[in-house]
């Protein structure tokens, strides 16, 4: 089967990112436990909410548990990322406490899409390890795909190509302003 190339460039500086990791997990996995050094999530907690730079960081919504944001480089229009405020790994990681606020500002984040978006179906799902699809395995976070029947077509199957109809900044203006409805 022959493919043809999409250049993203735009994605180097994320794909390099894993390259220059230093710090092991229990798993061998890069980034784990406490090291906060360079985690998008940690950088992105820690911004004034509300305001410019949180919007600039794709932030949502932030409350003391955690946080929702769009993901930068999604799967579909309105891919949510919900994190814990606390940079862990895994869930066992958090106190009950700390996976019921994960689990409330999921349930938010779904709300959410809901509301602003409409699709018909949600993937909500967690990558614990590199192995498993984690794309930042030193600090736990949930992912929320908005799906619609549908939704695949022939670009993926055929171009192995993702079509994205909305820009990123579009989505976060409708999901903002659903959000303050809520």
């Amino acid at each position: 089967m022959h493919s043809e190339n999409l250049w993203a460039p735009w994605r180097m500086p994320y794909i390099q990112r894993f390259a220059s990791e230093t710090g092991k997990g229990p798993s061998g996995e890069s980034g784990g436990g406490s090291d906060e050094h360079g985690c998008f999530l940690c950088e992105a907690a820690k911004v004034p909410f509300p305001g410019e730079q949180a919007r600039n960081r794709l932030v949502l919504a932030r409350e003391d548990q955690g946080l929702i944001m769009l993901n930068l480089y999604p799967y579909t229009n309105g891919h949510l990322l919900v994190a814990p405020a606390e940079h862990v790994a895994d869930l066992t990681d958090l106190s009950a406490q700390g996976r019921g606020g994960l689990m409330e500002l999921t349930a938010l984040a779904e709300r959410l899409l809901r509301t602003a978006i409409n699709p018909q179906g949600i993937n909500i799902g967690i990558n614990l390890g590199r192995c498993a699809g984690a794309g930042l395995p030193g600090h736990l976070h949930v992912h929320l795909v908005p799906r619609w029947s549908g939704d695949t077509n022939f670009m993926h199957t055929v171009g192995h190509v993702r079509v994205i109809p909305e820009s990123i900044q579009a989505s976060y203006e409708r999901l903002a302003g659903a959000l303050q409805a809520l």
